[in-house]
């Protein structure tokens, strides 16, 4: 005798009402290639992550949901996946900024290539930069604690109750602001050194004007650029862990968690 799947109309708002919060936070979140993948892949990557909530489903009364209840709540529940997707995106856009600081400085900004994420033409290093932020954002398991800051706040917060409210606001923008001293951390000590390399050209100009240092300048702070890069690449994990953290208390603060 063949099996027969009902879902009770209850099951089905709660289904609605958590992937609206998930949909919220991967609409932010700029994961690799996220944003230039087909509209099936996205979708099919939100329902993985609201199916794999399943045992933290609300348990709604449907007979007290009407459109108007029903409209208010995954009004709410968007408002707090946003708020998630932002949390995490500073995080990760700490990188991108430190890589479009040096790009100018080290002469990386006049070369391009196809950025995979919007198909326009950016610089090397941006894109590059882009690209291992969304490495990182898995080697160092963050996609993890997203799916548990999402079952926590199923908990926590209820249904259509969330209301982004001015603390909020201000805990995220001064995360916002932690990302410029992230990104200036991660560029700084490259940014220095190119100084030195031209101020140390400058003089060697000034000594000496028959050299033609003009054509050394860009392949000298090119390769020294990326040198310095290669040496502090390993620091770039650990300070973005720690900036991680920091965006995972602000998270929490803003569900009241």
């Amino acid at each position: 005798m063949p099996a027969e799947l009902t879902l009770s109309p209850g099951t089905l708002y709660a289904f609605l009402l958590v992937l609206a919060r998930v949909s919220g936070a991967l609409v932010f979140v700029p994961l690799p290639g996220i944003r230039g993948a087909p509209e099936t892949v996205r979708a099919a990557l939100a329902l993985g992550f609201t199916l794999a909530l399943a045992a933290r489903w609300p348990s709604i009364a449907a007979s007290a949901v009407t459109g108007g209840t029903l409209v208010a709540w995954i009004a709410a529940e968007a408002a707090l996946g946003i708020a998630i997707g932002v949390s995490v995106a500073i995080v990760l856009e700490a990188l991108t900024l430190a890589a479009q600081a040096l790009g100018l400085q080290a002469g990386y900004a006049y070369a391009s290539t196809i950025d995979p994420n919007t198909e326009a033409d950016s610089g090397v290093l941006l894109v590059f930069a882009q690209l291992g932020a969304g490495l990182l954002f898995f080697a160092l398991g963050l996609d993890r604690e997203i799916l548990r800051l999402f079952a926590r706040s199923l908990e926590k917060v209820p249904v259509g109750s969330y209301v982004f409210s001015p603390a909020s606001a201000q805990s995220l923008i001064r995360l916002g602001s932690g990302l410029f001293s992230v990104g200036l951390r991660l560029a700084l000590p490259v940014i220095a050194l190119l100084v030195m390399v031209d101020v140390a050209l400058a003089l060697l100009g000034r000594l000496n004007a028959q050299l033609q240092l003009l054509l050394l300048a860009f392949p000298v702070k090119m390769l020294t650029a990326l040198l310095v890069l290669s040496w502090v690449a390993a620091l770039f994990p650990r300070i973005l862990l720690e900036f991680g953290g920091q965006a995972w208390t602000v998270a929490h603060r803003m569900l009241g968690l």
